[in-house]
């Protein structure tokens, strides 16, 4: 007797059931796309205990009729495409006419249907497969599925299933995927009789975006649009300074449809770098409009997966669209000032950010130079190192200059609408960081032969290095020649990196280039160096500065790209308002 069977067709439904549905958040979504295709404008999502014991879609759609209805829940049924060449634009959420046959083996489904032109609706219930008889029923037109105990003959995947927090996680995230893909729609999520979320279809995405998230996220969104080879892009950028530990924040939108991509993910990446830190993510909302003809999504039975016909321009264009309006945006990273209670009473942290702000409210642009007061009897000598650093020939006018250096680590710079506080060393880096690339790229660093060269011993490790990356050393300038058994000689350095510490600088290079990542390729590895480079060779925390070296700085900021971050993705400024300042004290 043969070993293969024919499966029976319920079984069959419950096998495809495991690939679309894998939890009631996947119900939700199958539901609310085939109400999307129906033409709805309002639907509500209504769940009990996470979706384990009830899943509710109600919509305003086309609905359908009694043969319609009762022929949905059949397997490889569907209304969106009806030859293989409709595949090849598939303009719908839903095409497989996998999902209500899936969704109605593996759990009880009652659904109600009526269309805008027929006087009463249909009703038809399908327990596991099993379907009742058609009957007519009274109710609005549109569609309403109920779906109750999913996997409640399947113990083995019910298990599988987590709390009811967990589930309704899940399900709230759907609901958000559909909110951003679709801004017209008006959703509702209730959960055990509790209204989580009613989102209008007229309120613009921001409002949605911060209804959804958070009020901060929404109002630190930078936006963008672009019109390019076929690409409609529109983006909401976070400010790198709510950047995230994961990219859970990043959503890409595609005519529509939320889908998950490794290229745009890439480029969205690559368009932050250096502006944000290596294991961070930045909040991005991206909004995609392109011919259905130029991708597949066809690839995926949850149909969240696409593949483009040309992935590279998809990149190149975002990449491009991103980076741009990063390059021109003021990304200081905002200043946060401590609270004031409702007393009035100030949090200890605040008395600097107190003593910097009345400063600044004295010497504002164009206002009269104030005197500063000391107490009687205390010399030059006594007073305060930061005063005496900045006052200058006591008693007098104030200096003409708007900047101070703090602790020799930081500056304090005055603004058109605040101040600054820089981070010497981190501006410095970016700067370095900047210069460097443009030099490297033109050609090798310009170097100067050592009088004496300065010798080395090395580890084997350290000798495969130079053996293995000759080429990249010689194009930073930088002359090694043997010196006796497992030792160099610096024969030769880079100009532009006099003050560094020459053996210092090399063995930390040769360290890096011997524990590089097998993943970077050489323009990586290039960018690595240049990072390490930059950051040894940039002004040091703790290190004085004259005014005209503070000055070239403040003046260089405004010219170099990236600067409000250096090349790590740490903030080189913070900025406070007057405006906040003056919240502080009270003054508004």
């Amino acid at each position: 007797m043969g070993q293969i069977v024919v499966l029976d067709r319920n079984m069959v439904n419950m096998i495809a059931a495991g690939e679309v549905i894998e939890r009631p958040a996947s119900v939700v979504k199958e539901l609310m796309e085939n109400s999307i295709d129906a033409g709805a404008t309002s639907i509500t999502v209504a769940v009990e205990d996470g979706g384990r014991k009830l899943i509710s879609v109600t919509d305003n759609g086309c609905g359908m009729d009694a043969e319609d209805l009762a022929r949905a829940f059949e397997p490889h049924t569907t209304s969106k495409v009806r030859t293989s060449e409709d595949l090849r634009g598939i303009s719908t959420l839903g095409f497989r006419g996998e999902a209500l046959a899936s969704i109605a083996s593996v759990s009880q489904v009652r659904a109600v249907s009526r269309m805008r032109d027929e006087l009463a609706g249909s009703c038809i219930e399908n327990d596991c497969g099993e379907k009742s008889p058609m009957c007519p029923c009274s109710t609005d037109y549109g569609t309403t599925i109920q779906v109750r105990d999913l996997f409640y003959k399947l113990p083995a995947r019910r298990k599988f299933l987590k709390t009811a927090n967990t589930e309704m996680t899940h399900i709230t995230e759907q609901l958000t995927r559909t909110a951003l893909a679709r801004g017209n729609l008006d959703l509702t999520l209730v959960h055990n009789g509790r209204e989580l979320y009613r989102l209008p279809g007229d309120h613009g995405t921001r409002p949605r975006i911060a209804e959804l998230f958070s009020p901060e996220i929404s109002e630190n969104l930078i936006e963008t649009e672009s019109r390019e080879k076929g690409l409609h892009i529109f983006a909401l950028l976070g400010r790198p300074d709510i950047a995230r530990t994961s990219n859970k924040l990043q959503y890409v939108l595609l005519n529509g449809r939320f889908i998950r991509d490794k290229f745009i993910s890439h480029a969205i990446k690559e368009a932050y770098r250096g502006s944000i830190e290596p294991n961070r993510f930045p909040v991005a909302f991206l909004f995609i409009e392109m011919p259905y003809e130029d991708y597949d999504v066809n690839v995926h039975p949850t149909k969240i997966e696409v593949r483009f016909y040309n992935s590279n321009l998809v990149h190149s264009q975002i990449l491009a669209c991103v980076r741009e309006k990063l390059l021109a945006t003021n990304l200081d990273t905002a200043g946060k000032l401590p609270s004031v209670s409702a007393a009035g009473v100030r949090e200890p942290d605040g008395r600097i950010a107190d003593a910097m702000a009345e400063f600044f409210k004295r010497h504002r642009p164009g206002q009269t130079q104030r005197r500063l007061e000391f107490s009687p009897g205390k010399s030059t000598e006594q007073r305060p190192q930061h005063i005496r650093g900045f006052s200058g020939d006591l008693p007098g006018a104030l200096p003409e200059r708007k900047f101070l250096q703090i602790h020799d680590s930081f500056i304090v710079a005055e603004a058109d609408d605040g101040f600054l506080i820089i981070d010497q060393h981190a501006l410095h880096e970016r700067m370095m960081y900047e210069d460097l690339r443009r030099r490297i790229s033109a050609g090798k660093l310009e170097s100067q032969k050592l009088l004496i060269p300065e010798s080395f011993q090395l580890t084997d490790a350290q000798q495969d290095a130079i053996d293995n990356n000759t080429e990249l050393i010689d194009r930073l300038g930088i002359e090694l020649t043997p010196f006796g058994p497992r030792t160099q000689a610096i024969q030769a350095f880079p100009t532009l990196l006099a003050k560094a510490e020459l053996v210092d600088f090399v063995r930390g290079l040769l360290d890096l280039l011997a524990e590089r990542d097998a993943t970077l390729d050489a323009d990586g590895l290039l960018d690595e160096v240049i990072n390490m480079t930059a950051c040894k060779a940039a002004i040091k925390a703790g290190q004085k500065l004259s005014d005209n070296e503070i000055e070239q700085l403040l003046a260089d900021k405004e010219i170099i790209e990236h600067s409000s971050h250096c090349p790590h993705g740490r903030p080189t400024a913070i900025r406070f308002t007057l405006s906040d300042l003056e919240k502080q004290f009270k003054r508004t």
